[in-house]
């Protein structure tokens, strides 16, 4: 018994008994923080040899920013001159419309003022036809024959000024006729108006001086008017008393 003790005590006591380490005790939180701490290190490092390299191969951040900043600025910049130019384009349009509507409404007067002067030198005209001594001869004169077309297709409107020359002793009775030249279906043809007794009332004539005469006549749609004739019968008087012709633009 005494034996097996001795053997115990020499095998964990002895040259033979397994060594022991005594390490001194690390609180956890001082290990993270060791920890920690060197991943900073690392991060730090990393970052250094990052910058490093960028200016090693000629790049700098601040350079870049600097230039960006330059860059938008001058955009910017461009912006602001873009809008000013295109605000004195809009200026520069709306005064050309302005002086281009000016100029038309010039025209139009113009126009308007060369058409007023022409009727009034035909009513200049006329009034001193009316006011000249009358001679022995009675007759019918023509002035301002106009035959234009409408707006609705085979109408067209006619307006004439007669004109009572001579004694005017009476009133002048009778009728207006038209002869109406005109082109249908590739033919050429002549038509009467009034053509029929019904719708001579409309082309009946009675006045002592003047008398304004202003209507319309209808053609067939597909017909073109080339020319229209205007004829003045004198009641009692089988030839016509005046004949005029006005030509239409085909």
């Amino acid at each position: 018994m005494q034996k097996i003790m001795l053997r115990t005590i020499r095998r964990r006591f002895g040259i033979s008994a397994p060594r022991v380490a005594v390490r001194t005790h690390v609180p956890w939180y001082l290990r993270w923080l060791g920890l920690l701490g060197f991943a900073v290190l690392i991060l730090a490092f990393a970052w250094w040899t990052y910058n490093f390299g960028k200016r090693f191969a000629g790049f700098d951040q601040s350079e870049a920013d600097q230039e960006l900043a330059r860059l938008s600025a001058q955009t910017q910049t461009l912006k602001q001159q873009n809008a000013k130019l295109g605000a004195e384009v809009a200026a520069a349009d709306r005064q050309l419309k302005i002086q281009s509507a000016s100029y038309d409404d010039l025209v139009r007067q113009v126009k308007a003022l060369t058409q007023e002067n022409a009727s009034l030198k035909e009513d200049l005209a006329f009034f001193q036809t009316l006011t000249q001594p009358g001679g022995k001869t009675d007759g019918i004169s023509v002035n301002r024959l106009k035959v234009t077309q409408e707006a609705i297709p085979g109408e067209y409107r006619y307006r004439l000024l007669l004109l009572h020359t001579g004694q005017r002793a009476k009133e002048f009775q009778g009728r207006l006729q038209f002869l109406v030249t005109l082109f249908q279906d590739g033919r050429r043809q002549t038509i009467t108006l009034p053509d029929n007794d019904a719708d001579g009332g409309a082309y009946r004539l009675n006045f002592k001086f003047y008398e304004r005469v202003d209507g319309t006549f209808r053609v067939a749609p597909n017909a073109l008017v080339k020319s229209v004739q205007i004829r003045v019968y004198e009641d009692g008087v089988p030839q016509p008393k005046l004949m005029q012709t006005v030509n239409l633009s085909l």
